[in-house]
């Protein structure tokens, strides 16, 4: 595995728009204020010319998006790439990416969501480490939230063990003045079969939404990377957006089938964003109709994806996930280091 240099004060952080932009008034408020708390903790920040664009859920054509990003990587005072937000279009890009050129540069690649398609595709194609965490419009908000400060404290090489939220965000909040904090109103509880669960491997993951536009393209190079690493075994990670219970259940299917599963050694599973069914399917039971032959710990209810907060995974790493009682914590481990 490919590990990039910790980032330190000085370095530049660069923000770009592989999938959608941002337009309206109070997220361009968000951008500017993430910017200078950036700013204001030592950092840079450059970004690139169409991440205030916004055209048909796309903040530009797919190959300008991707000579936007290249930018990026060839400029070597830029050692953290954090994409503006999420989207549903990202995947076009990956037509134009050139991995040579990333894996010649390695630098931090993060983001949630639609970015799924570049972090895994980056680190399954690169052997490359990328950061499943927060999109760079949540660093927007008036006083950071603790899982914003661990996520920089990560990428400037602390250790930390990462320990479940009391609360989270249940649903979605239209902001009024762009500086709001993640207005978390439900409390956490982590769920698995065990009252006590212990979970380590190597990370992989996102949001399953786009990990299923990837399954059998050119860039979906997951069983031979699984493969490389069987030996400590895949934690995956893995949330949804908006798979309804039948979409969730065909598509681990499929995801089974084309050999990602393999050398498993334990899921994790962030909160759903929206989740519906036709046949009074649970959530819980469709993921357990197609892994649970597998006889593998699962956790659920994790403080990662689209349920706010969130906790910084780093694909490639190795980690280990404790639960208990209905807590969790995580810790990222860095044997290559």
């Amino acid at each position: 595995m490919i590990f990039p240099k910790w980032i330190k004060k000085g370095d530049c952080i660069g923000v770009t728009a592989c999938s959608a932009g941002k337009t309206e008034p109070v997220d361009l408020v968000r951008l500017d204020n993430a910017a200078r708390q950036l700013e204001a903790r030592g950092y840079r920040v450059l970004e690139t010319p169409d991440v205030r664009k916004n055209e048909k859920g796309r903040s530009a054509p797919a190959r300008v998006r991707a000579e936007q990003l290249h930018s990026l990587v060839r400029n070597p005072e830029v050692t953290w790439v954090i994409q503006a937000c999420g989207g549903d279009y990202l995947a076009e890009m990956l037509s134009f990416a050139d991995f040579e050129e990333i894996k010649r540069n390695p630098k931090w690649y993060q983001g949630y969501s639609d970015p799924t398609g570049l972090l895994f595709s980056v680190t399954t194609n690169c052997d490359l480490a990328t950061v499943y965490a927060g999109n760079f419009a949540d660093f927007g908000m008036e006083k950071w939230h603790r899982s914003l400060e661990e996520n920089v404290a990560l990428l400037e090489g602390a250790s930390l063990i990462q320990r479940s939220f009391p609360m989270y965000r249940n649903g979605f909040v239209e902001r009024v003045t762009g500086y709001e904090d993640f207005k978390e109103d439900t409390p956490v509880r982590w769920e698995c079969k065990q009252r006590t669960a212990v979970l380590s491997g190597r990370l992989l993951g996102g949001c399953l939404d786009v990990l299923l536009d990837l399954v059998g393209t050119r860039f979906d190079k997951t069983a031979e990377w699984c493969n490389r690493y069987k030996e400590d075994g895949i934690l995956w990670y893995l949330e949804s957006f908006a798979l309804s219970a039948e979409r969730l259940t065909c598509g681990l299917w499929h995801l089974k089938e084309a050999g990602w599963f393999e050398h498993a050694g334990g899921f994790v599973f962030g909160r759903p964003a929206f989740f519906s069914g036709d046949n009074g399917v649970t959530y819980r039971e469709a993921v357990e109709s197609v892994l649970g032959e597998l006889d593998l710990p699962i956790v659920y209810e994790a403080d990662i994806g689209h349920k706010a907060p969130r906790m910084t995974m780093i694909n490639g790493a190795k980690g280990r996930f404790t639960v208990e009682d209905g807590r969790g914590e995580f810790l990222l481990l860095y044997p290559e280091k």
